[in-house]
């Protein structure tokens, strides 16, 4: 296969997959406006190479290697190593603990934490958390679809680490769509007494929240007009680690 060929290759195999085994290669090739000799020509090549493999009628699906290539794919830390260098700066230009976290069997999962203060925090990466009293789980919970959010929060009874947590199901069903209209979320106190932070969703290409970003800071950090300028950082943040990731 020359290198010429190669974008033509890949917009075919594309198409293959995004199809799921559904059409013909004829149809496909069809639709994006290659000659069907020549499609059949690239498929026999992925197929060769068990990129393809044949499932009857014409049709293809992905092959061994290709399958065990996105199983090496992992996109939540693919968005995690993209966004560290990014976090870095935000966690040296507001002075807070910035963290990058996943939603993982109704858990949070840290995967990314940074601040010169880092260590004084107890998460610790690859650590687990009950999503209903962070910042990162607020928006994480409240992204889901509607069904798996009106699940999780069945699943219950939710326990108060503080005071401050909320743990009544309706209440934070009701914080959960303040977190979707605003955009952000906020722990205030609700996990540990005195620390206080704001968190915003990240994003992939169609719109699905797949990690939250945080910014912590002692309560008597935070001074009057302080939180908007961290929630601005947050959201630059997170485009930018969208555009880097995707």
């Amino acid at each position: 296969m020359s290198l010429s060929a190669l974008p033509r290759t890949l917009a075919l195999l594309e198409a293959i997959i995004a199809d799921g085994g559904r059409s013909s290669v004829a149809a496909l090739a069809r639709s994006i406006g290659m000659p069907v000799a020549t499609a059949h020509r690239h498929v026999s090549a992925l197929v060769e190479q068990s990129f393809l493999a044949p499932a009857g009628y014409g049709r293809h699906i992905a092959g061994a290697r290709l399958r065990v290539l996105g199983a090496a794919l992992d996109e939540k830390q693919i968005i995690a190593n993209a966004a560290a260098p990014i976090l870095d700066k935000l966690a040296t230009r507001t002075h807070a603990i910035v963290q990058l976290g996943t939603f993982d069997n109704d858990m949070v999962t840290y995967r990314l934490k940074t601040g010169r203060s880092a260590g004084d925090l107890f998460t610790k990466v690859g650590m687990q958390l009950e999503a209903y009293c962070s910042g990162i789980g607020k928006v994480l919970l409240a992204h889901l679809p509607m069904p798996a959010q009106a699940a999780y929060l069945e699943s219950g009874p939710f326990i108060a680490l503080t005071e401050r947590t909320i743990t009544d199901p309706a209440l934070l069903a009701q914080e959960l769509g303040n977190i979707r209209v605003k955009g952000f979320a906020t722990d205030d106190e609700e996990v540990a007494l005195g620390l206080r932070c704001v968190a915003v969703p990240v994003r992939n290409p169609s719109g699905e929240v797949i990690a939250a970003i945080s910014a912590s800071r002692a309560v008597g950090q935070t001074r009057p007009g302080d939180e908007q300028s961290i929630v601005d950082g947050l959201l630059s943040a997170a485009a930018a680690i969208e555009i880097k990731a995707f």
